[in-house]
């Protein structure tokens, strides 16, 4: 793993869980932590209660865009996590892989998605641990 690691976050709209998960991990490690995310069929905007539910945190993810997974970006990534992209996210060897079995927040209300937002915030907090060393 390279000193400045380099994580991509995968879901298949790349409007929900990866972007919640990078406004975390972008706000937790700073510049320690190159932050990626992606989809396997991006949506056209992120989702707005997804965009609410960060807010409450102090953490604005409304200016992001749902990006096209890319063959690329997984090259570039030391650690690829996926959040129910299945067999569509690209495998290459050498880099971390871990699969997070998170709801969907697509159609839900804020009150369903503040617990798969802080499920993120909680996974995202010890990947930080795990990454990034204390200053």
């Amino acid at each position: 793993m390279s000193e400045r690691p380099t994580v991509l976050f995968v879901c298949v709209h790349n409007a929900g869980r990866s972007q919640m998960a990078a406004g975390y991990l972008q706000h937790l490690a700073g510049d320690r932590v190159q932050v990626l995310s992606a989809g396997s069929q991006p949506g056209n905007r992120i989702n707005p209660v997804a965009v609410a539910a960060m807010a409450e945190e102090g953490i604005d993810i409304a200016a992001n865009e749902p990006k096209l997974l890319t063959d690329s970006a997984v090259r570039e990534a030391d650690v690829v996590i996926t959040m129910g992209c299945g067999d569509e996210c690209p495998f290459h060897p050498g880099r971390r892989y871990e699969d997070w079995a998170l709801d969907d927040p697509a159609g839900q209300g804020i009150d369903a998605v503040r617990p798969i937002r802080d499920d993120i915030r909680s996974r995202v907090t010890a990947l930080v641990h795990e990454l990034v060393r204390p200053d």
